[in-house]
């Protein structure tokens, strides 16, 4: 039950909520009745919720049950590159692909988000996604 509000309230870009839910002891990784997580579930243009969720140990490379993507394919595909940098940052891989074989990358050219495109390629140019991660955060 619990797994369900915080997922609600991540999808909603509810801070306070999603704050409280964790605080309550809420397991960031918990998974929803649908088989997804926080992060997974998210609204993509609250940076400030994945730091939250990646601060308390959120898994930003589990895949999607169905499709496989990560929240980097979600964060690319809708054009968030501030939540993309926090995903990255939070130690999220850009270099692994969906069920259906896209990278993020490939996500934001088909969807025209050309400053994501930018920023992706410049990573793709300096080397492996994972590459001198420190954790989340910079976390171990």
């Amino acid at each position: 039950m619990q797994a369900d509000w915080l997922a609600r309230a991540a999808a909603a870009g509810d801070l306070e909520g999603v704050r409280r839910l964790l605080q309550e002891g809420a397991d960031p990784n918990g998974v929803n009745s649908y088989g997804r997580t926080p992060i997974q579930v998210m609204m993509m243009g609250s940076p400030k919720v994945a730091e939250l969720l990646l601060r308390k140990g959120a898994d930003p490379n589990r895949p999607d049950p169905t499709t496989g993507a990560l929240p980097s394919h979600d964060a690319a595909r809708q054009g968030f590159l501030d939540t993309l940098l926090v995903l990255r940052e939070g130690g999220a891989r850009l270099d692994v692909p969906d069920a259906s074989q896209r990278l993020p990358l490939h996500l934001a050219e088909e969807a025209g988000h050309r400053h994501v495109v930018r920023f992706l390629q410049n990573q793709a140019n300096n080397g492996p996604a994972w590459e001198g991660s420190a954790g989340p955060l910079g976390g171990p």
